[in-house]
């Protein structure tokens, strides 16, 4: 199968700009800024044989992308040849691509998706589709998480409140990674379920396990020689999360919102420093 080489296009991240206000009640808000042609043959796939089936079709296509299998502005197969060539239901097929282009690998054209094309005069290697890639997810979590913690500010019952208080007492560093992990995920979506949308709070979980998920943060929270950093990532997080506790059990959306902002600057900048 002959198949040339490329590189994909990076994407501008945007600076911030001031938001529009927003009101829990009869309180205004303004908080923080969320954002500071052919079709090329299909390559052979061994067949899926661990993990999720849309997990394993995502990485098989997103190392097909990044290794140049398929040309910038190239045209992926039709779901269905993909569905015939990993022999899965397209509802997995579907799940991997919309994965894909959450991460700006490829983009939808009407019925058809293309690999991203990219800018010219720019080289983009692979440690930085790594880099976007954190930071685009970083930026779709910040957009979401404001609204979801607002919101549970507003709308948290006495119980919520206090459950999310008492898991926020639980962070006391030094911990272990995976308990670490563990709790940090229960203090979420404990949040999440007290903000009184369920379309939005399994949303906010997708883009929690996109991110939780992925090699860079994987690799930040779990290389030999990087326990120093992670032993700061903990304690940093243990005191963000029980800053953002008291601002829930006060029902304060604009502390909420401001102790998010600061929790997210900081363990992105982590991320995107352990790349370089």
């Amino acid at each position: 199968m002959a198949v040339t080489g490329g590189e994909l296009g990076r994407r501008r991240h945007p600076g911030r700009h001031r938001t529009p206000r927003h009101s829990c009640g009869d309180r205004e808000i303004r908080r923080p800024d969320p954002r500071g042609q052919s079709v090329t043959d299909i390559p052979r796939f061994a067949p899926i044989t661990r993990r999720t089936i849309a997990q394993e079709i995502h990485d098989r296509l997103a190392d097909s992308i990044t290794g140049g299998d398929f040309r910038p502005g190239s045209q992926l197969p039709s779901e269905r040849a993909l569905c015939q060539e990993f022999a899965v239901a397209r509802t997995s097929v579907r799940e991997a691509i919309q994965g894909l282009v959450a991460e700006g690998l490829v983009e939808r054209r009407g019925n058809r998706t293309h690999v991203v094309e990219r800018l010219p005069g720019i080289d983009i290697s692979g440690e930085d589709i790594r880099k976007e890639t954190v930071r685009q997810l970083f930026e779709v979590r910040r957009v979401i998480e404001i609204s979801v913690f607002e919101l549970a500010a507003c709308r948290a019952t006495d119980t919520q409140r206090s459950e999310i208080t008492e898991l926020a007492g639980l962070f006391e560093p030094p911990m272990a990674i995976a308990e670490f992990r563990a709790l940090d995920r229960r203090f979420h979506w404990a949040i999440a379920q007290a903000c009184g949308n369920a379309l939005l709070s399994e949303l906010y979980g997708k883009v929690l396990d996109s991110l939780f998920g992925s090699e860079a943060f994987e690799s930040l929270l779990y290389a030999e020689h990087n326990q120093a950093e992670v032993d700061l990532i903990v304690a940093g997080a243990s005191e963000d999360h029980r800053r953002i506790a008291r601002a829930m059990a006060e029902g304060d959306p604009v502390a909420v919102s401001e102790a998010v902002v600061g929790h997210l600057s900081d363990v992105e900048g982590r991320m995107l420093g352990h790349l370089e």
